[in-house]
């Protein structure tokens, strides 16, 4: 074979004369070249046709990558849930001493909300090692990582005989944990159409109280047996959910995310993977005219290579503010007082003078609620858009907590009504939690972060999640035998004056914008020198892809794409170009443009 024949299948610099209306082709075949000179990468659609990237296709394959990300919150939830129903069992204390008592004591509330926390620290963990291994090993082999490192950690605790082996065991769990609820959301989002991002990574943070629920009726179930089998099996069911994940991950052969393939230079592959998903061949002009969107980002993206300091840089992608938005959101989930509730929801309602059945029951019925509630969001995360609920519901949070601050002594007086009205202000706690920040702070810093720094930036966002997370579980047992009422007063704060104020006036609405037209939205905010949060609310945006949108994102006349894009489609050439072959080539407009013989020489 010629080689001048496959090096003709190299991007080429053909710029676009002004005014015209459509990009002109190369005079090789395999070239494309779009608006304003800028080049997609040359990527063979009768290649990209023959891939067969998942078993499923359309409906089927997003309904499987939701169910298998699903999944693996339904596991986050039911183990952050389980050990609050645990830690007042009397084989529990037996086992770990070092608890028993729980808020009565300063010493044994500050052991016991270390052994809850350190989990947290665990998970913190594993969110930052993605800052490593998220981009080399893609989104699915992450989550596969996480889930296995889980089963170790649920295998030791079920296993622990003493309190240093069971902190040992929930850390290595932790560190799994850690990994898949960093990784989830991207995949997930990755995956997802525009208009149905939200509902879909909401749906997945319905799944968080799913295993919440689960978990404390199964807490509920195993109170009434004797010995240590009533605190481990509740902690080894946990394997149950992250073997269900890993093997249908596998099983049905789930694609990676197609941004994350395009961002590794595997452009054949991304094409078919969005074609798969949209279940239309891979020429289709929608399919094609999302896979040059994506290119577009990654082009900018790359310019430069990554480097961890491109985290604080605030030029016209704006990363640092970006990065900072989404460690916010994970921040605000946690300081508004939740994990006061899913921890130690059993200890907040024996230590008002209700017995342990009563207490579980209650607990029982609290996480079927919030299950139910926060499949409410789903409902309406579309329509209300991200900054409304957020707002709202922080707003009710703050009430709700002054409610409880304000009941605190009469309801430990043994007043029945303070009690009642106390344990309603709990489930409405939880109603507009889940309504307005359950499922919110995942989707959102996977939305507002850029491809290109997409991965780290969810890894330190999640990271702040479990630092704030930990802060507040271990500080709530002291606190309570502390403080008393002043735990609830200080949530109704940090609701009112911290987390209210900060969502208005800098978190931008990401409601209906792709993710690659977000990009656009915070570089022309930095052009305007606006605030980015006006520019969202005027819906004055550009189509990703487009002339202007290029522009906005100082695109380059002639870009040099990725050596590894060109590398691997020279691979693809040469493996797939037998005899006289048809090749495709493909426009900006997402259209065919023309069938070019290539023709093999001797």
């Amino acid at each position: 074979m010629d080689p001048t024949v496959t090096e003709k299948h190299r991007t080429t610099g053909v710029p676009v004369a002004p005014g015209d209306d459509e990009p002109r082709q190369s005079s090789v075949g395999g070239d494309t070249t779009v608006g304003d000179g800028f080049q997609t990468p040359p990527v063979d659609t009768s290649y990209a046709a023959t891939l067969h990237p998942s078993r499923l296709r359309g409906f089927r394959l997003t309904a499987m990558v939701t169910f298998v990300a699903g999944t693996g919150f339904t596991l986050f939830g039911y183990d952050q849930g389980v050990m609050g129903g645990l830690l007042t069992l009397p084989s529990f204390e037996a086992q770990f001493p070092e608890t028993a008592g729980g808020f009565a004591g300063s010493r044994s509330s500050t052991l016991q909300s270390l052994l809850v926390a350190i989990y947290e620290l665990g998970c913190m963990a594993g969110a930052l090692s993605n800052l490593y291994v998220g981009d080399r090993l893609g989104r699915r082999h992450t989550i596969t990582l996480g889930g296995c490192i889980m089963v170790v950690g649920a295998i030791l605790q079920t296993a622990a005989v003493d309190y240093a082996m069971m902190l040992v065991a929930r850390v290595i769990t932790g560190v799994g944990n850690g990994l898949l609820t960093s990784t989830v959301p991207s995949y997930q989002s990755e995956c997802a159409k525009p208009h149905r991002r939200g509902q879909l990574v909401l749906f997945e943070g319905s799944l968080i109280t799913f295993g919440i629920m689960i978990s404390y009726w199964l807490d509920l179930g195993f109170y009434f047996t004797t010995g240590s089998i009533s605190w481990r099996f509740p902690i080894a069911f946990q394997i149950l959910f992250a073997v269900m994940m890993i093997v249908c991950m596998y099983a049905f052969r789930l694609p990676e995310s197609p941004r994350w393939l395009a961002s590794k230079g595997r452009h054949a592959e991304s094409l078919a993977v969005l074609a798969a998903l949209d279940d239309k061949p891979v020429d289709d002009k929608e399919v094609l005219q999302t896979w040059h969107g994506i290119c577009d980002a990654v082009a900018v993206e790359e310019e430069g290579g990554f480097s961890f300091k491109m985290l604080f840089q605030n030029g016209k992608q704006q990363h640092f503010r970006r990065t900072l938005l989404g460690i916010l959101a994970q921040c605000f989930q946690q300081i508004s007082g939740i994990n006061l509730i899913t921890y130690y929801l059993n200890s907040v309602l024996e230590g008002m003078g209700l017995d342990g059945k009563l207490s579980r029951i209650i607990s029982g019925v609290n996480g079927t609620c919030y299950f139910l509630t926060s499949l409410f969001a789903i409902l309406i995360i579309e329509r209300a858009g991200r900054r409304p609920l957020m707002l709202w519901m922080a707003a009710a949070q703050a009430g709700t907590m002054a409610v409880l601050a304000g009941l605190y002594n009469i309801e430990h007086a043994g007043n029945r009504a303070a009690q009642g009205v106390s344990v309603l202000c709990l489930f409405l706690f939880n109603t507009f939690f889940s309504i307005g920040w359950l499922g919110m702070t995942w989707l959102y810093p996977a939305e507002v972060t850029p491809l290109r720094i997409r991965a780290p930036a969810n890894a330190l966002s999640t990271a702040s999640n479990w630092i704030f997370n930990f802060f507040v579980v271990m500080a709530t047992g002291p606190m309570f035998n502390g403080i008393g009422l002043g735990t609830y007063a200080l949530f109704a704060a940090l609701n009112a004056v911290v987390i209210w104020p900060v969502v208005y006036f800098y978190f931008p609405e990401t409601k209906r914008w792709s993710l690659e037209e977000l990009d656009i939205i915070f570089a022309l905010a930095h052009d305007q020198g606006k605030n980015p949060v006006w520019v969202s609310k005027s819906g004055d945006i550009p189509h990703a892809g487009s002339r202007e949108a290029e522009a906005i994102l100082g695109r380059s006349a002639n870009p040099d794409m990725s050596e590894k894009a060109a590398q691997a489609h020279r691979v693809h050439s040469r493996r797939h170009s037998h005899g006289g072959g048809v090749k495709r080539v493909v426009s900006r407009k997402g259209e065919a443009r023309h069938d070019e013989n290539v023709v093999n020489r001797v």
